[in-house]
């Protein structure tokens, strides 16, 4: 498999996109495609290095800032990390696409360099949430915030191939994230998408609420962007709140600290569970090639653990198979831009 890195996106760039890479290359056999400039990814590769892993280099000059408008980088600075990783899949050189880089550029790239697949109008932003029972996954959490019912069930499709293929779960439930439970529950768009979801071919369960999805409710949540976005900020704030509030507690005085060396092996499975880079990255899907999202502050294990998730989607043959599964719903394409 091949895999090209954004080595110029994020905080700890291109240290971090480097030092993954080339774990990533070793342990799981991918051959990487280091994205950017040349003299500073090299500063991270050893001699040892190069003999050990398929790496190479792809040159690019330029690089897309996080406050840049998204679309008018992607098609101004057409020699960016960015743009280039983009157009290795689009030409099929490349796999699949890791970047912690810029979010925005990264969903507008992906979009207008290598398209979605047919028969998807909105593809999804989709990362994997922590529950009690393993983990859910949130479509869509920020790339469309005005959304249509159909996208709602299109949403459902590709999550649910997601968590079967990867992640294993037969015949995994699907919740629409709701005000309430009751079927009457919600605005226009939810009672339409409510509808489609009952429908179809899907083991839907019906309206969830925000509160219920850390429990374990379901294994797909479904939603607008907007509204996802709001749900995935408040969980990674709640768990960060909690985990500083427990840090300050075991450290007021001896007797605390000595209980937080008796928990430590449990507090820190605890934090592993809430911890982004265990993930690695969010799955654009819907875009024909796979796109992995990383963290912004994404460090080596991170995006080590990016581009593993980037195999097991390639392994699993999950951009097929949506295709497949789409083509197989009926759902209709209006061919939104």
């Amino acid at each position: 498999m091949r895999i090209a890195i954004d080595a110029m996106g994020g905080d700890f760039a291109p240290k971090a996109a480097v030092e993954g890479a080339i774990e990533a290359s070793k342990a799981y056999g991918v051959e990487v495609f280091l994205v950017g400039l040349k003299e500073e990814i090299e500063k991270y590769i050893t001699e040892e290095d190069k003999k050990s892993s398929h790496i190479n280099i792809i040159e690019a000059t330029e690089i897309i800032n996080a406050d840049e408008s998204p679309v008018h980088a992607i098609k101004n600075k057409k020699d960016s990390s960015m743009v280039v990783g983009l157009k290795l899949v689009k030409d099929r050189q490349c796999d699949a696409f890791v970047s912690a880089g810029s979010t925005g550029a990264f969903l507008a790239g992906s979009l207008l360099k290598v398209g979605r697949i047919k028969g998807i109008d909105r593809p999804g932003l989709s990362p994997l949430v922590p529950t009690m029972k393993g983990s859910c996954m949130v479509i869509d959490v920020g790339a469309n915030v005005d959304c249509k019912p159909r996208n709602l069930l299109q949403f459902a499709i590709m999550g649910s191939v997601y968590m079967e293929k990867v992640m294993g779960i037969k015949g995994p439930r699907v919740g629409l994230l709701n005000i309430g439970t009751e079927e009457s529950k919600g605005n226009e768009l939810t009672k339409e998408g409510y509808k489609l979801l009952k429908e179809a071919n899907l083991n839907f369960i019906g309206n969830v609420e925000a509160r219920d999805i850390t429990e374990g409710v379901c294994d797909v949540c479904v939603c607008d962007g907007f509204v996802g976005n709001v749900l995935l900020k408040s969980i990674e704030g709640v768990a960060a709140t909690v985990f500083n509030a427990l840090k300050n507690e075991f450290m007021k005085s001896f007797k605390t600290k000595l209980g937080a060396l008796l928990l430590k092996g449990g507090l820190r499975d605890f934090k592993k569970r809430f911890d982004y880079t265990e993930v690695g990255g969010a799955p654009f899907l819907g875009i024909d090639g796979i796109m992995i999202k990383a963290h912004g502050s994404s460090d080596t294990k991170a995006i080590r653990n990016a581009i593993r998730q980037a195999k097991l989607l390639y392994d699993n043959h999950c951009v097929e198979t949506i295709r497949e599964e789409i083509l197989n719903s009926g759902v209709d394409n209006e061919n939104e831009q």
